[in-house]
């Protein structure tokens, strides 16, 4: 039998990658050990070149289990931009900590290259390995910072919490499994086309197990209360990579598993889905508004727009039709992944050294100290608030657009409310910054060259995205769940 590499070739580029760093990081100098993270930039971009020569294949590998298609293609492409933001935030951040390990690089590639897979997986088994091997990696990261209580605090949480959900998403797989008798996506898929049994509690069981598991990685609520301690603990870049990586990773892998094996039973989870959305959207952005701390605001932050997205999956088919929610999910995806881990990239400038600088204090003055930093900060929460023309403001449009076109109004009124809502705590950081006088706590400080690089791709792709969305759209559009 002859084995298609091609089909896996961009997860592939970055777990090779891997390898290199990690066998490169035995023989240089720690006082060298910057290479290692362009190494890694080489590696992620390489990947991003395969995504683009692989744009127009439709084919599955490995008995099936894997699929190369415009979804896990698209999905890829968001991935290997926040791998590679990842690393730029990390550079400098890495030195300033005294945490300058080889390893870290290994572990960010494993884990992109784990979120890869679990969006391009068509079976249960490859789902659950592909999730497994991004979760160790980020526990590891998320305690890197070793010396650090915090840290230590947040990868012990993680841990243990996600293990916890893990096994409720592989408990869901196994009954899954024993009702339809396969793990292949298709098979049943298939299978339930002619043998859905009204009242099995078994595979209803399976199916409430496994959307806890998902709603874990999604820190839906009320599976959210690890995300504040955890994002707070970790290091910011991991931070950023998280607060994107996991929801996306999850966010596939539910839609090519509910969306495209279980739509005959589309009537018994969908609205478990829609409570879901709703809880999340209301509680993540009330909890937001009395946060002090600008990074755990941004967790809170990212639990509600986490409500948001999930207003997507509620109304997706994977068919492309008029108020199918997969493209408007997959663009607001690549909105959502740049304003995020642009504004966590401005909190590790400010925060420095031991992160101790995250509070709102902080940020007071800070347009007369750092004009060009302020600036895009203001920029990405002035996206992250939905304000026109951002690009956040058309992620939100297409997603409430798509829910009034499905026929579920109330879905975009509770989502136009409490983005009112978000106005608030959004626009509090950028008062701080240009109306509060400095304070003593407020310190001078420089913003190093490979942060900036950061910042600037994440405005810049921004600015075009809010100017220009249609380009982007119109290739998530094409994006469909083909198999």
């Amino acid at each position: 039998m002859i084995v298609d590499y091609t089909v896996i070739l961009p997860e592939l580029i970055v777990a090779l990658s891997a390898i290199v760093v990690m066998l490169a990081d035995l023989f240089l100098p720690r006082s060298q050990r910057r290479a290692l993270a362009y190494l890694s930039l080489l590696g992620l971009v390489a990947a991003f070149i395969a995504v683009i020569v692989l744009r127009d294949d439709n084919k599955s590998g490995f008995s099936g289990s894997v699929v190369l298609d415009g979804f896990s293609l698209f999905t890829s492409g968001i991935f290997l931009l926040v791998g590679i933001l990842t690393v730029l935030l990390s550079i400098d951040y890495l030195e300033l900590e005294h945490i300058n390990l080889g390893e870290y690089y290994v572990l960010v590639l494993g884990t992109i290259s784990g979120m890869m897979l679990m969006a391009a997986a068509n079976s249960l088994i490859v789902i659950f390995l592909a999730l497994e091997l991004f979760s160790i990696c980020i526990y590891v990261l998320a305690g890197f910072e070793r010396t650090r209580d915090r840290s230590q605090e947040a990868a012990l949480k993680y841990f243990l919490l996600s293990a916890f959900a893990s096994a409720f998403l592989l408990y869901g797989m196994a009954l899954t499994y024993g009702e339809t008798g396969s793990t292949s996506l298709p098979a049943i898929a298939s299978y339930l086309k002619g043998h859905v049994a009204t009242g099995d509690p078994i595979l209803y069981a399976g199916l409430a197990l496994m959307i806890v598991g998902f709603a874990f990685k999604m820190s839906a609520v009320p599976f959210h209360t690890w995300t504040p301690d955890v994002y707070e603990g970790s290091p910011t870049p991991i931070t950023a990579m998280m607060s994107v990586g996991t929801k996306l990773a999850a966010f596939a892998a539910f839609l090519r598993l509910f969306v495209i094996a279980l739509p005959a039973l589309h009537a018994h989870w969908v609205a478990l889905i829609w409570l879901l959305a709703m809880l999340t959207m209301v509680l993540g952005n009330l909890a937001a508004v009395v946060q002090n701390d600008v990074k755990r605001m941004l967790a809170y932050s990212s639990i509600a727009h986490a409500g948001y997205l999930l207003i997507a999956v509620y109304t997706a088919r994977g068919d492309g039709s008029s108020g199918d929610g997969v493209p408007s999910l997959l663009f607001y995806f690549v909105i959502y992944a740049l304003m995020n881990i642009g504004a966590f990239g401005v909190v590790a400038a400010v925060g420095r050294t031991g992160e101790a600088n995250t509070r709102l204090e902080h940020f007071a003055g800070l347009a007369r100290r750092q004009p060009w930093l302020s600036a895009v900060m203001a920029l990405f929460l002035f996206s992250l608030a939905s304000f026109p023309p951002t690009a956040g403001f058309w992620g939100k449009f297409y997603v409430f657009q798509t829910a009034l076109q499905a026929g579920h109004g109330e879905l975009a009124v509770v989502g136009v409310l409490t983005s009112v809502v978000s106005v608030y705590y959004y626009l509090r950081v950028i008062f701080y910054m240009y109306f509060r006088p400095s304070t003593d706590a407020a310190l001078p400080f420089t913003v190093p060259p490979a942060l900036w690089t950061s910042l600037i791709i994440s405005a810049g792709g921004l600015i075009v995205l809010g100017l220009w969305p249609s380009g982007v759209l119109t290739l998530a559009q094409h994006a469909m769940l083909l198999h």
